[in-house]
């Protein structure tokens, strides 16, 4: 499938725009890019773009005989899908800032006949609030080019507006952080309109909705991030069945806060309004099973095409599609008569069924169908591994079952392999991870959220490069940030939290935007886009001047507002009234602004605080976490006094952002070195030190391990921090337990760690085509991986051979390569 987004980017970058400021320079550019809409303009069925909910599709039909090629060009708010003559072609568009919209081209020419093709595209317009997609009116614009040619354009001629109807409208929301869960009443016709051109619809009237345009052109920007990937997996085994009875009484029923926190913070429809609960009607239901649902079950039976899996009235069937992975969930499905079928899906089993709440989200899909086959595909994104198929009524032969994935391309140009299969189960789950959180953003976790959030960015935006050599996804996240006006309902000057996305609510994590500061420093070094960095710099200090309101008479940041986030662990306890991670992380903002942009008040004050830090945090022995202000009846507000709370996390964002060191702290690393780690939770030495989690301390610590050139203390942590989870799901996990996501992008991290701390690729300067090795004393035999770069592939390997560590390094042409050996051994290049 070829792209072309990019090349008209290009072009229209090319007018010149002179004597405005940078902000202004950008949008004009983006509506420049609005040129590349030849014929379209925005439509919506006439006063419904701002209701909720409201699934709408779009299709043209035409004859192609000979073209070179045709071009599906195309933007909606919120979400699409296209299909041409029936076959999946594309879904977006790519999440850009407020009030922006990224357009999108799918080359559709290998899928035209030379008559009657039918390009559809399915828009659900959902108008409220989220984490994922943005509360904006509704529209979808789009046309068809042959060969540089309008063929059809919405608002123009060719395209035909319809509502098919099957999607209901009224239902509760997916999660806190993600818009509507799905309900799909099925027509005896169903999907015919997307491919039949002689079906019979019922057009509605459209309009190009005022509250949409406003009398002036959308601002359009490219999609810059690459064109994700569809492929469509089958490997499916049936590992469990029974069935499900009414459960007498039900009490302690969940109801989570996107179902009754419904209002002007959190948009939806009230709970008295809904059609119909799934997640309160499957809560009615207990499970029996019928076999043991087990991942490790002694016969698990391959689901083979075409075999149907028959399932009666109140039966249901377990499948495992062997690995945690996220697309769109398909079925094909003959009902012998009117049947219920509802597919409840999750990343891990608990007690060997299938726990749709597990995550705090209505992992569920409710189909009513009326009698004869049908081929069904979720419209949103999941993230799953095991699918539960239960009939509530009727009869149904499940005959295939898919996922249609939806991921980043090209990971697989960054490789790894060594003598210890552990560690290259740990690197294909962080890749897996990885790819399934990268699609227009770097996402937390592609399940519960799908957001953008900051601080995970931070260390999946290290992992780009590495596996796909560029830095395309981040400069869209930087844009992202750097594009709106202003970021409503939070304070002027902070930076939301994670983005593309609404807060309603006011909340906001001061941390998460000092994260961004710290991101934005190595997003410089690994991209060299210093025009983005430079317009970033009115946000970096609008943001410090805000944080400075709340500096102490120390120097230090005190009471800070809204959610103040360190990490899931007992440190978010210790958060008031001055946290002192949060001014470690503070000392570190100041630091990379310093660096950024040449200011050296910004160093001296960091400096400052870390100052203070060491004067008030260290007890002797370990950093406390906080302080709180007691009042003495002698001065305003009363006196700080350090408390007695302590957390690794604390220790670690002390070392992080170099408020200590193992010179300065030498008795403290030690401790940290070699008493902490994975089997601490075991043994646990120091009780009153709170433990880390995985996010983020556990990675921290790995990095402050690399820092001092640990590589085989990193190998063996490694394992101990993450195999089980990689084993378990094939991805990497949010918490040490299964709790939460078992899936979230800042975990692919190890991908990072692996080429450095193991294989020696100790820095990749893609800029500067540098390469910086250091080998390190390593149990492993041999170790080899490949590291892409805009210029081409770096392959690195080592083997050992007696007391000789022979090597090859083979980089692009212009590339400077230096080599530290710190094996041990008597280094020798092949």
């Amino acid at each position: 499938m070829r792209h072309r987004t990019e090349r008209a980017w290009e072009s229209a970058g090319r007018i010149r725009i002179r004597g405005l400021v940078a902000l202004a320079l950008a949008c004009l550019q983006g509506a420049a890019m609005g040129q590349s809409f030849q014929a379209a303009r925005p439509v919506w069925p006439t006063g419904r773009s701002t209701e909720k909910n409201v699934q709408v599709g779009f299709r043209a039909v035409f004859d192609a005989e000979s073209p070179k090629e045709v071009i599906l060009r195309l933007t909606a708010s919120t979400v699409y899908r296209a299909t041409v003559n029936g076959e999946h072609v594309g879904y977006g568009p790519a999440r850009g800032p407020h009030g922006h919209y990224r357009i999108d081209e799918w080359s559709i020419t290998p899928r035209l006949k030379a008559r009657a093709n039918v390009v559809a595209v399915e828009v659900a317009g959902y108008n409220l609030n989220s984490y994922y997609l943005l509360d904006q009116p509704s529209f979808l614009q789009a046309e068809i080019v042959a060969d540089g040619k309008p063929l059809a354009s919405t608002g123009g001629t060719g395209f035909t507006a319809l509502i098919p109807g099957e999607r209901a409208q009224k239902v509760q929301r997916y999660s806190f952080q993600r818009p509507f869960s799905e309900v799909w009443r099925i027509r005896p016709d169903h999907g015919r309109w997307l491919a039949d051109a002689a079906a019979t619809i019922e057009p509605v009237a459209c309009d190009s909705p005022a509250s949409v345009s406003n009398g002036r052109r959308l601002r359009y920007l490219p999609r810059r991030a690459p064109y994700p990937e569809f492929k469509v997996r089958r490997d499916v085994s049936r590992i469990g069945a029974g069935t499900v009875v009414p459960i007498p009484s039900v009490t302690n029923l969940w109801k989570d806060r996107s179902l009754v926190a419904i209002g002007e913070k959190l948009k939806g429809y009230p709970e008295g309004e809904l059609e119909i609960i799934p997640s309160i009607e499957m809560q009615k239901l207990a499970s029996r099973p019928a076999l043991a649902a087990d991942a490790s079950s002694a016969a698990p039976k391959r689901l083979v095409e075409g075999e149907p899996l028959a399932i009666g009235a109140s039966e249901y069937r377990i499948l495992d599609f062997g690995l945690n992975n996220t697309g769109f969930i398909g079925v094909t499905v003959t009902c012998k008569e009117p049947s219920k079928l509802v597919l409840a899906f999750d990343e891990v089993l608990r007690e060997g069924d299938v726990d749709f709440k597990r995550l705090g989200c209505v992992n569920l899909i409710w189909y009513e169908i009326p009698a004869g086959t049908f081929t069904l595909e979720s419209f949103e994104p999941y993230t799953l591994r095991y699918l539960k198929a239960i009939v509530l009524a009727g009869r149904c032969e499940l005959k295939d079952a898919w996922l249609r994935e939806y991921s980043c391309p090209g990971v697989d140009r960054g490789t790894f392999r060594s003598s210890d299969p552990r560690l290259d189960r740990l690197f294909a789950a962080g890749r897996e991870t990885f790819r399934q959180n990268t699609i227009d953003t770097f996402m937390d976790c592609p399940s519960r959220e799908r957001a953008g959030w900051l601080c995970d960015s931070f260390f999946t935006s290290r992992v780009a490069p590495d596996l796909r050599g560029d830095t395309s996804v981040e400069a869209t996240l930087m844009e992202n940030f750097l594009l709106p006006e202003k970021f409503e309902f939070i304070p002027e000057g902070m930076l939301p939290m994670c983005y593309p996305a609404d807060h309603n609510d006011g909340v906001f994590i001061p941390n998460w935007a000092m994260w961004l500061v710290v991101e934005i420093e190595e997003y410089l070094a690994r991209s060299g886009d210093r025009e983005t960095c430079d317009r970033l710099k009115g946000r970096v200090l609008r943001l410090i001047d805000y944080l400075r309101q709340f500096r102490n008479s120390d120097g230090l940041l005190e009471k800070l507002p809204s959610w103040v986030f360190v990490e899931w662990s007992d440190a978010n306890s210790y958060v008031q009234d001055v946290n002192y991670p949060s001014n470690m992380l503070w000392a570190g903002t100041l630091s990379a602004a310093s660096k950024l942009y040449g200011m050296k008040d910004l160093a001296d004050e960091a400096e400052r605080v870390r100052e203070a830090v060491r004067k008030q945090s260290f007890d002797g022995t370990f950093f406390v976490d906080n302080a709180v202000r007691k009042a003495d009846g002698k001065l305003p507000g009363g006196k700080l006094e350090a408390t007695r709370n302590r957390t690794e996390v604390c220790q670690y964002f002390a070392f992080f952002f170099d408020v200590a060191t193992p010179k300065t702290h030498g008795k403290l690393w030690t401790t940290l070195r070699d008493r902490f780690g994975p089997d601490r939770a075991k043994s646990n030495p120091f009780p009153d030190v709170g433990l880390a989690n995985s996010f983020i301390g556990n990675i921290l610590r790995m990095e402050l391990l690399s820092r001092q050139g640990r590589s085989q203390q990193i190998l063996d942590e490694s394992v101990g921090y993450l195999l089980y989870m990689a084993d378990r799901t094939g991805t990497l996990w949010e918490n040490a337990g299964d709790y939460a996501s078992c899936n979230h992008g800042f975990a692919s991290h190890i991908v990072h760690t692996f080429f450095r701390d193991v294989l020696g690729a100790r820095e990749v300067d893609r800029v500067a085509k540098k390469l910086r090795i250091r080998f390190a004393p390593l149990s492993l035999e041999w170790c080899e991986g490949t590291i892409p770069t805009p210029q081409g592939p770096i392959e690195l390997s080592w083997r050992k051979k007696g007391d000789v560590l022979e090597y090859t390094c083979r980089t692009p042409a212009g590339y400077s390569v230096e080599v530290e050996n710190a094996s041990g051994m008597r280094l020798e290049m092949r």
